[in-house]
């Protein structure tokens, strides 16, 4: 029997079936430095967002990390607090109305820019500092994503974020 290509593991992997919206910008100028939120901001190719430590030099991975609107909530439930804004989370992204893990290892667009999933953002140590007891094991199965910066340009918060077509 032969599959037609959306029968296909890589077939079902390249529908979505709405894009997603970037509502939340962050960066760290320093190493362990608080999180400054942006309106807009910068990506750099090959390097991340302009102003973020990671973009000093970086030719790593990890550019640029990103975590699901949608999970925040969860990760407040499952560590008992009132509110879990996006800092606390220590990633520079937020996105909803799209599944990243669908992105993990896929070029997608944000605005103008043109990210490629790297692999899963993983929880560190730091999520019990920043959440309470608890936190790290929150976090596992609501860590988002890292990704590489393909192609630079402006980012706002509201822009859309899109899975491109293969």
């Amino acid at each position: 029997m032969i599959l037609k290509h959306e029968q296909t593991l890589a077939g079902l992997r390249s529908h979505i079936a709405a894009n997603g919206r970037l509502s939340w910008i962050g960066i760290r100028p320093k190493h362990q430095q608080a999180m400054i939120m942006l309106e807009k901001a910068i990506l750099l190719e090959n390097q991340g967002i302009e102003g973020d430590h990671i973009a000093k030099g970086s030719s790593r991975k990890r550019q640029v990390t990103l975590i699901q609107e949608e999970h925040l909530p969860v990760v407040r439930e499952l560590v008992k607090k009132s509110a879990v804004e996006p800092e606390l989370l220590r990633r520079n992204l937020v996105v909803g109305g799209i599944n990243l893990l669908a992105l993990k290892s896929e070029k997608f667009s944000i605005g103008e820019c043109v990210l490629e999933g790297t692999g899963l953002c993983h929880p560190c140590s730091r999520m019990e500092e920043a959440l309470g007891t608890g936190g790290y094991n929150a976090m596992r199965g609501h860590v988002g994503i890292t990704a590489t910066v393909i192609r630079g340009g402006t980012i706002t918060l509201g822009d859309s974020v899109s899975l491109l077509a293969q």
